[in-house]
């Protein structure tokens, strides 16, 4: 994250000791001590795009955009190369945190993405919220705490739509928008082959008004259970069935490249959640082993809506499906 010794100028034995000294801080989670630091680093080097993107990335852990956002601008301010700089990744970060769209766009043209058109084509606002879909992706929520691996839809690159159903233990809804870094942390390969990465969540960015429910099911074969989820994908929300669809990970092997339907890793922390694709239906789970009736299924509904998709899932087959114990978690 800092960059020594460049042919137009090298910082002082000064400046390297109290940015040293700031990034051993801020592992130790003290950023008010690493603060004081990196700002006498950028008063002893103000011409170092250096000394700002360090502050930039500082404010970013701490969550203060508009610092963020300002220092990040002094940093591209005087950057000495092209494309691909981290220092305007952030800023687009800070950008997308605080809704500048202009500003957002700027970042990420110039690090080198290809954005489409603005939303209406020519003459449209510039300051219309940036669409760049980017395709599925997992976001790993509370990458400090309890953390859980879901998957969703990216929006641009900071943000992505959720449309995993995260266990009530993570605080999180189906259909929320979280901002997140842009540094992969793991891969998970579907079975079709292909490769997603594996991003951290830096903060909620929208939040969904979506309740999210638990429930068991009695689910007499897996056509059944597979009947719930689509009875509520077919209505806009979600089920899913969180007994084949969470596993638990350590955190070595949730951060490595790992098979996304693969059942046989039962470790402690953290866990994922399915392969992408509709929100309701997960295509990843396996024929293979005895099924359980008993189901434990989260439901993303609105609470007017939740039981009668229930009943109506009981009523198209009532000797092969029941459900109870039905309690809003998150």
């Amino acid at each position: 994250m800092r960059i020594f010794g460049r042919a137009r100028h090298r910082p002082s034995a000064t400046w390297r000791q109290a940015t040293d000294r700031a990034f051993t801080l801020i592992r130790d989670g003290r950023y008010e001590d690493a603060g004081a630091l990196l700002t006498r680093a950028a008063d002893l080097e103000p011409w170092l795009s250096e000394s700002w993107f360090n502050l930039a990335l500082l404010h970013k852990f701490r969550h203060d955009w508009e610092q963020a956002r300002a220092a990040g601008l002094r940093a591209v301010a005087l950057l000495d190369r092209g494309t691909g700089a981290p220092d305007w990744w952030n800023l687009g970060i800070a950008a997308t945190a605080l809704q500048d769209w202009p500003l957002a766009r700027r970042a990420w043209q110039a690090y080198g993405l290809r954005l489409p058109d603005q939303v209406g084509g020519e003459g449209a606002a510039v300051d219309a919220p940036l669409q760049a879909p980017l395709g599925s992706a997992a976001v790993r929520l509370s990458p400090e705490g309890e953390s859980e691996v879901v998957w969703g839809r990216r929006l641009d690159p900071a943000r992505t739509e959720v449309l995993s159903i995260p266990l009530p233990s993570s605080g999180r809804r189906w259909g929320e928008v979280v901002l997140h870094d842009g540094v992969p942390h793991g891969e998970r390969v579907v079975s079709r082959g292909a490769v997603y990465p594996v991003f951290d969540e830096i903060e909620l960015w929208a939040p969904s008004p979506v309740p999210t429910y638990l429930v068991l099911l009695e689910a007499a074969t897996r056509e059944d259970r597979d009947a719930m989820e689509r009875l509520a994908a077919d209505a806009g929300y979600a089920a899913e069935d969180w007994s084949s669809s969470v596993r638990l990970l350590c955190r070595t092997c949730s951060e490595s490249r790992m098979p996304a339907d693969d059942r046989h890793f039962e470790h402690h922390d953290p866990h994922d959640q399915g392969e992408p694709g509709h929100p309701g239906r997960l295509s990843h789970r396996s024929a293979s082993g005895p099924w359980v009736p008993e189901r434990e299924c989260g439901i993303a509904a609105p609470a007017g809506l939740v039981r009668g998709l229930l009943d109506g899932w009981v009523a198209d087959s009532p000797d092969s499906r029941a459900y109870r114990d039905l309690e809003e978690v998150c």
